[in-house]
């Protein structure tokens, strides 16, 4: 299995809602996946149900990666998401992303932190 990076997880995970979500969750994710975003952890569960929310949100989506590094079973990337919500807002954030690889390419980890761009009425 090739290793994955932020632009395939994010699209197939949350811009491609014709695609089953356990599907794209076996293509990208570990079964033992943990997430903190901006502090708050998430497992597995709670990432996909996460993901379920903005699927439900989310029209559509850009990732724009500045910066990424890869180093052994480290990933590393910067990377703004413009995203095109169903209501017809639109929200625009930057992502500064430290992640950890499993043996098969499946992100094991991800550590994010994230911040909102343009006025504070756009955070969702």
């Amino acid at each position: 299995m090739p290793r994955t990076d932020i632009r395939a997880a994010l699209h197939d995970l949350v811009f491609s809602p014709e695609l089953d979500l356990n599907e794209a969750a076996e293509r990208h994710i570990t079964p033992d996946y943990v997430q903190h975003t901006d502090g708050n952890p998430l497992d597995r569960d709670a990432f996909l149900a996460h993901i379920t929310h903005l699927r439900e949100s989310v029209a559509s989506g850009v990732i724009e990666v500045h910066q990424e590094l890869f180093d052994g079973d480290q990933y590393a990337d910067r990377h703004t998401a413009t995203i095109s919500m169903k209501d017809g807002s639109t929200l625009r954030m930057e992502v500064h992303l430290f992640g950890e690889f499993a043996a098969d390419g499946r992100f094991r980890r991800v550590d994010e932190t994230t911040l909102v761009l343009g006025p504070p009425a756009d955070a969702h």
